[in-house]
């Protein structure tokens, strides 16, 4: 079965000869909330902007609800919204004249009621009739997701959601793509804030140099790549590490009061075991045991790090 976005081999060279994607290959189905995750420059809002119908594709082919976004351009673009990263609104138009004007450019008919729906969802029904200049930064991002959802579209990129908001107006936005999910709504968003894929996608996506690098499961990615490291607390603490104990991953750390130990989730055996006992050997007494797993972000900047390795290399 077709996803609800299919991207094959999309190719995008400016007339510089800048080739700002590479052969990006995906596939995003109905509902999913797919996080889009790189450097600046990589290719992210590129790629947003060629399904949107915004800039036209150099080679491959995209479709949206299986409408080709060249071929079949007002049937793919009348199932998208789009909430670009920049605040571009009127200031001195309403909240209610800005979502029906919205709706009135993609043909819809007038549909009071849905407007009024979409807007106690946003949390703006009690700004309806306040200009724009009125909002927070904070409530105006809302209105940016109001005006691309006001004609009930099937698919919403949200490029950089989050910028600019304070921590508490962000956990507010994740709460609005969360609800927006539960409609059936697809959802892709690019962003720099690593924990915001990890806390809302259910795939992400890592593209570089305009190349998609991987798509993953968000949990499986974390499996897959990431690492834990145990930290033991010491009873006492030690200058150096013991040389009996070199055979391990070992480094010291809090004025020699604990040990790091990292270790591969994924190896068929983490060697911590062994360990324990090498550390009561070497005469080591432990206070305290606790692990932790390596962050998305880590993972992330070892991916983009090897390629532009890989880049020199070649």
């Amino acid at each position: 079965m077709a996803g609800m976005v299919e991207i094959e081999n999309a190719e995008k060279t400016y007339d510089g000869g800048f080739q700002a994607l590479k052969g990006v290959s995906l596939s995003i189905e109905e509902g999913e909330i797919l996080a889009l995750l790189g450097p600046n420059g990589a290719g992210k809002t590129t790629l947003i902007s060629t399904i949107c119908g915004i800039t036209m594709p150099t080679g491959g082919s995209i479709r949206v609800g299986g409408h080709d976004v060249v071929r079949d351009f007002r049937a793919a673009r009348s199932l998208v919204g789009l909430v670009p990263q920049e605040l571009t609104l009127e200031p001195f138009e309403t909240v209610w004249s800005a979502v029906r004007f919205s709706r009135g450019l993609f043909g819809a008919k007038r549909d009071d009621a849905y407007l009024d729906e979409l807007l106690r969802r946003l949390s703006l029904y009690d700004k309806k009739h306040s200009q724009l200049q009125e909002l927070s930064g904070g409530m105006k991002r809302r209105v940016l997701i109001a005006k691309a959802l006001s004609h009930d579209p099937k698919v919403l990129f949200l490029d950089e959601p989050t910028a600019g908001v304070d921590v508490e107006l962000r956990r507010d936005m994740w709460d609005i793509v969360a609800k927006l999910k539960e409609t059936g709504v697809t959802i892709i968003l690019t962003t720099h804030y690593i924990e915001e894929a990890e806390a809302m996608a259910d795939r992400i996506g890592v593209i570089s140099a305009g190349e998609l690098l991987l798509v993953e499961k968000t949990t499986d990615l974390m499996a897959r790549l990431g690492r834990k490291e145990l930290r033991i607390a010491l009873s006492a603490p030690i200058e150096t590490v013991p040389e009996g104990l070199s055979d391990y991953d070992l480094r010291l750390e809090d004025e020699g009061e604990t040990l790091i130990y990292t270790y591969d989730t994924q190896a068929e055996r983490t060697g911590i075991a062994r360990l324990i006992g090498s550390l009561s050997e070497a005469g080591l007494s432990i206070a305290d045991v606790e692990t932790t797993q390596s962050s998305l972000e880590e993972i992330f900047v070892g991916l983009v790090r090897k390629e532009d390795d890989e880049g020199d290399a070649a």
